[in-house]
């Protein structure tokens, strides 16, 4: 019995039936515990930005080939657009064949839309494609790591990994340091996730108290067909990138139970970002290609947020009466390749880009996203869970299209995933470490 409880996902699923129960039944005291949510997040996005940092800059420069960067870069972007479109158009035919918000009668002049003044300013607020190109562009090194600005990270690591390999020998012992630093971070981060059940109970606590069962049931048909679309994607378009790829789904959900299970809780992909690039470097990935693929997929890969938008989107235009023929429904679609590339892997980024979304396109009113207010946070679990498995699954497929991936060490690593307890994130079994990586030893077969 203490070793079945010693397992993370174990813990974190009691915290969240707990968690359930506790904003149920005490409404009064669930309401109270989002800070215990919100702790836990910072713990970990505080250190998100020097472990992106350190395992983009060691793997570029243990690679020693600046071609393998380009391709690699090309790859991901590639599959990022290929995979996010899909999910966007499958969200915009399931949503029309379902039609969740026809009947609803909703006179959009009628809503308040003070509840939603706060992400219509943060939509306003949005750069264009010039000022999103930029904003990639810190304004000082030390400016992009306070600011926690993910993209601006990624440039200044692949810049730096670069210029190690330019160095040569001189640069192997500076490269060498970021190593030694990197792992003590994970080391650290193995304590922080001890407190992942804290964190993933407290906010479904929060969630439930605060919203209410009420507000589900009134709008459980929207959610039901969001968390329909968001398995089928997963079953059909995930499963077969796993299939011609040549590894099985079901192994990687199983790998990375944890880690969904704290996602669906906290509602925050960013939350196991530190824990799954290391996860997938024990999983047989190469460091450079986790460095480069996973951060670079939270923003760009988000498919469950590309679900999401496209079916809330059309869904505040069926409650609201507004007629949408085939080429505004494009319209609306064209958008979102844009701006759901924006999205960020933390909650309630998808609800401001739908905000900015018909805030630009004028044809669906922006008032309607108040219907969407109180279940937001319900359908938040859906389509971060399914960011998270896009983009581990793209992690382990750009990999193996490299010929980056160990087979041996995968195997390795879903046998002794039952053995992975709450603090065991970084140190390896023997067997592990006895298993060398050369580059290309195993091919995408």
């Amino acid at each position: 019995m203490k070793e079945w409880l010693s397992r993370l996902y174990i813990q974190v699923f009691i915290a969240i039936i707990l968690g359930g129960l506790i904003g149920f039944f005490l409404p009064d005291v669930g309401v109270t515990l989002q800070p215990l949510a919100d702790g836990f997040i910072k713990l970990i996005k505080m250190l998100l930005a020097p472990v992106i940092f350190g395992t983009i800059v060691v793997g570029i420069a243990k690679m020693g080939n600046l071609k393998e960067v380009g391709r690699i870069g090309v790859r991901a972007l590639i599959y990022f657009e290929v995979v996010s479109t899909l999910a966007l158009v499958i969200g915009l035919i399931v949503v029309n064949v379902m039609q969740p918000g026809v009947g609803m009668n909703i006179d959009a002049s009628h809503l308040n839309g003070s509840s939603i003044a706060g992400y219509a300013k943060a939509a306003e607020a949005q750069p264009g494609l010039v000022g999103f190109l930029m904003d990639i562009i810190p304004t000082t090194m030390v400016d992009a790591f306070a600011k926690g600005a993910m993209l601006q990270i990624i440039l200044l690591s692949v810049l730096f990994g670069l210029a190690f390999i330019q160095a040569g020998e001189r640069g192997k012992a500076a490269v060498a340091v970021i190593d030694s630093v990197l792992d003590g971070l994970f080391r650290i981060v193995a304590m922080v996730m001890r407190l992942a059940p804290i964190g993933a109970g407290a906010g479904v606590a929060f969630t439930i108290s605060k919203y209410g069962l009420s507000t589900v049931w009134s709008l459980a048909y929207l959610m039901l067909a969001v968390y329909v679309t968001s398995a089928m994607f997963i079953a059909v378009v995930i499963g077969s990138v796993c299939h011609w790829t040549g590894f099985s789904l079901v192994k990687v959900l199983g790998y990375f139970k944890d880690e969904i299970l704290i996602t669906f809780g906290t509602c925050s992909t960013e939350a196991v970002m530190p824990r799954m690039m290391a996860k997938l470097e024990r999983l047989g990935c190469e460091k450079s290609v986790v460095g480069l693929v996973l951060p670079t997929g939270y923003t760009f890969n988000a498919d469950g947020t590309c679900i999401y938008l496209t079916m809330a989107a059309i869904f505040v235009a069926q409650a609201t009466n507004t007629p949408l023929g085939i080429g505004d429904q494009l319209v609306v679609l064209g958008v979102l390749l844009l701006t759901s590339k924006g999205s960020a892997g933390v909650a309630g980024a998808g609800f401001v880009t739908l905000a900015a979304t018909l805030s630009s396109i004028h044809t669906v009113p922006v008032a309607g996203l108040v219907l969407l207010l109180g279940v937001d946070r319900f359908m938040n679990e859906a389509r971060a869970v399914t960011n998270l498995i896009g983009n581990a699954v793209a992690t382990i497929a750009v990999a193996k299209w490299e010929g980056a991936f160990d087979l041996t060490k995968a195997e390795i690593a879903y046998c002794n995933r039952a053995a992975v307890t709450a603090g065991d994130v970084i140190p390896e079994t023997e067997a592990e470490r006895a298993v060398p990586a050369p580059r290309g030893a195993v091919g995408a077969h």
